[in-house]
């Protein structure tokens, strides 16, 4: 196995970066992975992470969900019963911000499909790509969706897309630079790009600390604050058009923290831990647990 060792921001470059916490992988591996800090544009990210042609097997898990589309257990199901509520609100999103009902989508990171199917039987034109080969084929059986695998990206025509969605896959992908450049130029002179991530500078992350679930590692290969992001979009020629808030997050992403500080699940606790996130971010959107980035060029 290959370890990527940073000794610089793999945001902005900076050399100024130091250990902020560890963290534990509770999905597969048990292992604990270190989190450094960048003080200059503040984005963290895992140190000593696998590289593309390694991680492979700490997706490999009936639990991770994006992959498995497991309903199996009480944490499983309310994310399909929010799923299936965000799925039109996030249609209603795109719609609002490129200004049309209809248009051409790329979904990257499309997982099982859901999203990808909700847009394409509301007449969008999708290309859906996951690189998972189990999600691409849980996508066929149970959307009837085909999507392609993540190396098609680098053969799309440029100016194509009027909506290009990442939801929660940016902080999944080593070629960081890469993507934003692309995405970049296949979008549209007008069209948008809708980047959900999740948010390190939230008070359910501030409660959580090393067990906040949302740390995700050794998956998640980055973690963003709002400004860390605003500076790479930046640096990539993008501007950042709005945000919009994900409120279901600090509910789901509390009940795996509480499962991962006391070793099960308290329902009530994570309830009131994510009202306590949602209701302080109430004054301050940009601390919430999740944030969807609407971006230009």
């Amino acid at each position: 196995m290959s370890l990527i060792h940073y000794n610089a921001c793999p945001g902005c470059g900076s050399s100024e970066v130091s250990e902020k916490l560890q963290a534990k992988d509770y999905t597969v591996s048990q292992e604990t992975f270190s989190i450094w800090e960048c003080g200059r544009c503040t984005l963290r990210f895992t140190q000593d992470v696998p590289d593309a042609a390694s991680i492979g097997p700490y997706y490999k898990s009936e639990n991770y969900i994006s992959h498995s589309d497991t309903k199996a257990g009480f944490i499983n199901s309310l994310y399909h019963r929010g799923r299936r509520r965000t799925l039109s609100s996030k249609s209603a999103l795109l719609k609002k911000f490129t200004g049309l009902q209809q248009g051409k989508l790329l979904d990257i990171g499309a997982g099982t499909g859901a999203f990808s199917a909700h847009m394409q039987n509301d007449g969008w034109e999708v290309t859906a790509l996951e690189p998972d080969e189990s999600a691409r084929a849980a996508a066929l059986q149970n959307y009837g969706v085909t999507l392609k695998n993540s190396e098609a990206l680098w053969m799309l025509p440029a100016d194509t897309f009027h909506a290009i969605t990442m939801w929660h896959v940016l902080e999944h992908v080593h070629e960081l630079y890469a993507y934003l450049d692309k995405i970049n130029m296949l979008l549209h002179e007008k069209g948008k790009a809708f980047i959900a991530v999740p948010n390190y500078t939230s008070p359910d992350a501030a409660f959580y600390k090393q067990y906040w679930a949302a740390y995700d590692v050794p998956r998640h290969l980055y973690h963003f604050s709002p400004l860390s992001m605003k500076q790479l979009l930046h640096q990539h020629s993008l501007k950042l058009h709005n945000s919009r808030p994900m409120w279901f997050d600090s509910f789901y992403v509390s009940m795996l923290s509480e499962q991962y500080r006391n070793g099960a699940s308290n329902h009530l606790s994570a309830f009131v831990n994510g009202m306590k996130s949602n209701l302080r971010a109430m004054s301050n959107k940009e601390s919430c647990s999740s944030l969807i980035y609407i971006i230009e060029k």
